[in-house]
This record gives structure tokens, C-alpha cells and sequence, in this order.
């Protein structure tokens, strides 16, 4: 049995099979990023609504994750052990969502497509987290984040690549006014598959170690047990939350604000803006979306390749997570805000190569920082509380944050919600510098 102290550092093959169900994870969150937009476009939404229809997922996170984090921590069984449970049922959710998503009809559908998928891989998504914490001494844990941040990365740009892969096979990528292309179902259905299977791979390659003591968990898990009980402690967490996990929460806010509106208008902006392509039935415009996608893919590469280096360097060093994390977001703000002002479209490879490195730096080093905050009994709780500081970002943004402060600050054009996400992306980089806990800033 391993205590804290005890556990033993992990292979590169160990953290890449307990977090291999990252390939499946990110496979729904890149087609759900690149398309969901497209597929509510076609669906005859206007672009300045496009953010509303997004906010069910949002406020889905906010009351998920902490719950399901809650859960894990009192969970244990014999054979599927703490956060693995939470995979499966989070990968047969999210299969379902995947397959049916594509074939909306009205808006509402897809309105509510998106609220079970994003609802479901929630309920994966932060277990995996607590997962690496679980498992890795404090000297690892940088390691281990940014080894799932490359396996993100690799889901990522085969993601977003492909309904424009599917084009080239042949498979149509346009269809009649108010019908999604086939190219986008079929990349829909793979991204099903691969998200059930990658997570399955890690439930049966991975184990986890038991409580330090199984007898005085069963007996704290009963003297608590009761829906009233959890409720009060998931507060009482919130309330008593580290220091440095508030001032990552700033951090995050801006982060996930940029990120929120690339995916809410990603796509609108840059059909118009760089294709001048406007009219959703078109060929032209559905070429320019698949390439858009083509364009997210690269964020997506580049950020596997980062993540490689971080790999590399943090198996053999120890780093600075706040300087990392702080050049990186700043280095995706200028990516976001050159979108502006290129002239040709294969520059956009140049821009989303920066949003990359922003990217993959987002994915690892607020969790190897807070990981090493907070009470590892209660790892997957405050996992779970750390989305809020996701999915509020997100709330404001799709209630009119996006809309109201591009127009106010930049302009009416809908290319200017990338200068906007540019900016925001570079707050986050400067407000690492109110991290100041070494702990929490520096590998163990």
C-alpha cells in the first residue's frame, strides 16, 4: 500500500496509459469547439447568438465538477477503484451525445446536444485530473500534466482535422440549407469511437491505489454520507480554498474567456474576415469552414509538440510553472490578436502555432500549481471547485461578455472577437504575477 510519501516516481508509459482517455476527452472537445458553431450557423442562427446557445455547457461544469469531484474522493472499489468509474460513465454519456449531435434539426437541438456532451465529458474530465495527482509524487506532477497535455494535443488536431479529411475521401461537406454535411457527421461518429475506446484503454491499463486506511475512510464516508452533508462540505471547501488557487483563479478567468470566444467565433470571423465567405449553404463558405478546421488543427499540433519539449524538459529538470505558464499565454495573445492584420490564409497556421503553446500551457501547469496547494484527500473536490474558475469565464462570455466588449472596445466587425480573445489571453499571462507561492510555482 502507498502512503503520500511513499509513492513511487511512474514511467512515461504509465502516465501515457492512465491518461491516454485524454485522446477521447479532447476528441469531443475539439469537434464540439470547431463545429458545434458551424452546426448552430447552419441551423439558421444569427452569429451574435452563437454564444447564448453555448451557455448550457457552462453552467452544466459549474454544478457537475464539483459534485463529481466530491464523489471520487469518497468513492473506492476493489476492482474499479476511485476515479475510474467516473470515466465509464462519463464515456457511454458522451458516446451517445457524439453520434446524435450532428443530426439536429432545429436549434434547440443542438442547443441541447451540446449540454449533454459537454455535461458528459465533465463528468470524465476532472476525475482524470485527480487521477495524476493520485498517482505521482509532487516531483512528477508537472511531468505528469503536461504528458496528458500532449496526448490533448494529439486529440486535438486529429479532431479538428477530421470533417476536412473527410473531404478529401470524397464524403460531401455541404448539404442542403439547414442540414449538417455528412463530412461533419462522419467525423462526429468517429469522434464517438475513438472517445469511448481511448477511455476504456485507461480503465483497464491503470490501476489506483487504495485509501491509507480503508477502515477509517468507510467510517468518515458514513459518518458524512447524505445529499445535505455533501452539499455542506463541497461549501465549506469553496469557502476554505487555498490562496494560491484563488489567485490561479484570475489566471483562469481570462484564459478560458479567450478560448471561449475562439470556439463561440472561431469560425464566423474568419469564413468572413480572411474567405469573405458569408452565406452558410454555400460551397464557398463550407470549403472556408473546413478549413477553419484545418486551421484549429494546428493548435492543436503545435500544442502536442510543446507539450513533447515540457515533457522532455521537465523528465530531466525542474521548472518554473508561473514563468512557463505566464510566456506562454502571453505568446497565444499575439497569436489571437496577428489574426487581425495577416494577409494570407495559410498565416493562420503562424497564429493558432502561438494559440498552441498558450494552449498546452493551459492544459498542465494551473493543475501541476494547484496539485501541490491543496489537501491530497480531497484532490478530486477541489479539482472539480478549480472548474468553476472555467466555466464562469465562460458564463459571462455567452451572456454578453464577448458581444458587449468587442463592439465597446474594438468595433462592430466579428473578426475583432479574436482581438478581444487576444487581449484577454494577455491578462492571463500578467496575472501570474500574483502567484507567489514557491510550492506551488516550482517542481517539488
Amino acid at each position: 500500500m502507498q502512503t503520500l510519501r511513499q509513492k513511487p516516481r511512474l514511467s512515461f508509459w504509465q502516465i501515457w496509459n492512465m491518461s491516454f482517455g485524454f485522446l477521447g476527452i479532447q476528441f469531443g472537445f475539439a469537434l464540439q469547439g470547431g463545429f458545434m458553431s458551424r452546426i448552430f450557423q447552419t441551423l439558421g442562427a444569427e452569429k451574435d447568438a452563437i454564444p447564448l446557445l453555448w451557455i448550457a455547457a457552462p453552467l452544466t461544469g459549474l454544478i457537475i465538477q464539483p459534485i463529481v469531484g466530491y464523489l471520487s474522493d469518497r468513492t473506492w472499489h476493489y476492482k474499479f477503484g476511485r476515479r475510474r468509474p467516473y470515466f465509464l460513465i462519463g464515456a457511454v454519456l458522451s458516446t451517445c451525445a457524439l453520434f446524435f449531435a450532428p443530426y439536429s434539426s432545429a436549434l434547440w437541438m443542438a442547443a441541447g446536444s451540446l449540454w449533454i456532451l459537454d455535461a458528459s465529458i465533465n463528468i470524465s474530465m476532472e476525475p482524470f485530473r485527480a487521477l495524476v495527482a493520485d498517482k505521482l509524487p509532487d516531483s512528477q506532477r508537472s511531468y505528469g500534466f503536461v504528458v496528458q497535455t500532449l496526448i490533448i494535443g494529439i486529440g486535438t488536431w486529429i479532431a479538428s482535422n477530421l470533417p476536412w479529411m473527410m473531404t478529401q475521401m470524397g464524403i460531401p461537406n455541404t448539404a442542403a440549407p439547414g442540414v449538417v454535411p455528412d463530412s461533419v457527421k462522419y467525423a462526429f461518429a468517429i469522434g464517438a469511437v475513438v472517445l469511448l475506446g481511448s477511455i476504456l484503454y485507461t480503465i483497464f491499463t491503470t490501476d489506483e491505489y487504495p485509501p491509507e486506511d480503508l477502515k477509517a475512510f468507510e467510517k468518515e464516508k458514513e459518518e458524512n454520507k447524505g445529499f445535505w452533508n455533501g452539499f455542506k462540505e463541497i461549501f465549506r471547501n469553496i469557502a476554505s480554498m487555498p490562496d494560491v488557487m484563488k489567485k490561479l483563479g484570475v489566471v483562469q478567468f481570462f484564459s478560458w474567456f479567450a478560448f471561449f470566444t475562439m470556439w463561440s467565433f472561431a469560425t464566423p470571423a474568419i469564413t468572413e474576415h480572411i474567405f469573405k465567405a458569408t452565406d452558410t449553404s454555400s460551397l464557398a463558405y463550407n470549403n472556408a469552414a473546413d478549413s477553419v478546421g484545418n486551421y484549429l488543427g494546428t493548435y492543436g499540433l503545435i500544442s502536442m509538440f510543446y507539450a513533447l519539449i515540457l515533457a522532455f524538459v521537465t523528465s530531466k529538470i525542474k521548472i518554473n510553472r508561473k514563468l512557463v505558464h505566464m510566456l506562454s499565454l502571453i505568446a497565444g495573445g499575439c497569436g489571437f490578436i496577428l489574426i487581425y492584420y495577416i494577409s494570407e490564409p495559410w498565416m493562420l497556421h503562424l497564429c493558432f502555432a502561438l494559440v498552441g503553446i498558450a494552449w498546452a500551457s493551459i492544459l498542465s501547469m494551473p493543475y501541476a500549481m494547484l496539485s501541490s496547494s491543496v489537501n491530497p484527500k480531497q484532490m478530486g473536490v477541489y479539482m472539480g471547485i478549480f472548474n468553476m474558475f472555467i466555466v464562469i469565464p465562460q458564463i459571462v462570455a455567452a451572456l454578453g461578455g464577448i458581444n458587449v466588449m468587442y463592439k465597446f472596445l474594438f468595433g462592430e466587425e466579428v473578426i475583432f472577437t479574436m482581438v478581444l480573445a487576444g487581449t484577454s489571453l494577455i491578462l492571463a499571462g500578467f496575472a501570474n504575477l500574483l502567484i507567489r507561492d514557491r510550492n506551488a510555482t516550482h517542481d517539488g
